[in-house]
């Protein structure tokens, strides 16, 4: 007895099989296995077109309402250049200030003496506070002269404090300028100036004092502001939240912020944050955006622009005028007068023009390889960009800065 094969129309014998056997199914298997066939196809052709997600991480995306950085001013005194510092003379604030400060230490000078100090400069400290900053650690400061200070290289800021809006003092800066530009003066006037040697830098120049306090710890809640507003992300980041936390967990209240529950203990907050932060969210595609820098030729397209049916000529026309005036002689014995008879000529020459046309649904990649095949210049492209958005063929936010 033959083995027997499964088939399926039914049953057919081993011995029956053979390369050159065409084996013919019935008529409603063929159309089952036709539509499988299709469908099989379709979804593999979707699979293979999906465009991959792009994940961030919330901490990427948003930051939480009330956690900022607070900036801080300062005013003070960098002492010991090399002769560089303000010419007192001509800066009256810098030699009031260093009396004030010699006062402060029981020195006095009299009222009808004014020295001409060369090695003293006024200047302004600015610094960055950053949030949840404790009494003694230490923060950068930036140095900048106030008068005519040719170089702030080699100099030492005094003890200054740095104040915040609130005229409070936050923190004391205090320590040696690390100034990356250079100025040197010649004797007969010339001089040198590489960078920017009247502003320097003081690495952790300044110690905290006082702490600011922020709305992490102050209410039962916790807002995220996205820093991009867009109503697809927000919604994205709060299902994601819900997801992970459970259902009520976050909410949107716009396109910029998410409010999230939180618990009331200051160790649990951090955990919740730290797990938080973590999450990953694909954000909303970015709108459609076109960005010039008219100064410079930048020009920055998103990937989402794309034009309306359009078309573009590009070239340039020149006209030529030269004068080339004739002496007109007349003929022996002749009562006419020799005379000088302007004679122009006119010359109208233009380069051939270049046409790109646009279709419908034209995307980034097309749009810059049609542009750069006609030779266009920065300045060129910017004009193009233009006319395009004021034809209404463009379909994107046009920025210039």
């Amino acid at each position: 007895m033959h083995p027997t094969f499964l088939s399926v129309g039914g049953w057919i014998r081993r011995a029956t099989v053979a390369a050159t056997n065409n084996i013919v199914l019935p008529r409603k298997w063929r159309a089952s296995l036709q539509t499988a066939t299709r469908t099989a196809a379709l979804a593999l052709a979707l699979l293979c077109g999906l465009s991959p997600a792009y994940a961030e991480r919330i901490k990427d995306l948003a930051s939480i309402a009330g956690v900022r950085d607070n900036q801080l001013l300062g005013y003070g005194l960098v002492v010991g250049l090399n002769g560089t510092g303000d010419k007192t003379g001509q800066t009256p604030f810098t030699l009031q200030s260093l009396k004030s400060m010699l006062a402060q230490y029981g020195v006095t000078i009299p009222p009808n003496i004014n020295p001409q100090l060369k090695n003293v400069a006024a200047v302004s400290i600015q610094a960055t506070l950053p949030p949840f900053a404790k009494p003694g650690q230490t923060i950068d400061v930036t140095v900048s002269s106030l008068g005519n200070a040719k170089s702030l290289r080699g100099g030492s800021l005094l003890m200054s404090p740095l104040k915040g809006a609130d005229g409070q003092v936050y923190a004391i800066a205090q320590g040696e300028l690390v100034v990356g530009g250079l100025g040197v003066d010649g004797g007969d006037g010339s001089s040198i100036v590489i960078n920017i040697p009247s502003v320097g830098r003081i690495p952790n120049g300044a110690t905290v004092e006082r702490v600011v306090n922020n709305a992490f710890n102050m209410t039962d809640q916790l807002v995220l502001n996205l820093h991009r507003p867009d109503f697809t992300t927000a919604q994205r980041l709060a299902k994601a939240i819900n997801d992970k936390f459970g259902a009520g967990a976050a909410s949107a209240i716009d396109a910029v912020s998410i409010k999230i529950a939180a618990p009331s203990d200051p160790s649990q907050r951090v955990t919740l944050m730290s797990m938080l932060e973590n999450l990953e969210v694909d954000p909303g595609d970015a709108p459609a955006r076109i960005v010039v820098n008219s100064r410079t030729g930048t020009v920055v397209i998103g990937s989402h622009v794309t034009v309306m049916p359009a078309a573009v000529s590009h070239g340039s026309l020149t006209v030529s005028i030269t004068a080339d005036p004739i002496i007109s002689q007349p003929e022996g014995f002749s009562r006419g007068e020799t005379r000088v008879v302007p004679r122009s000529n006119i010359d109208v020459s233009q380069e051939s023009n270049r046409m790109f046309e646009f279709k419908r649904g034209v995307t980034l990649n097309e749009i810059v390889q049609a542009i750069n095949q006609v030779g266009a210049a920065p300045g060129d492209l910017v004009a193009i960009l233009e006319a395009l958005k004021q034809a209404g063929a463009l379909r994107a936010e046009l920025v210039i800065i």
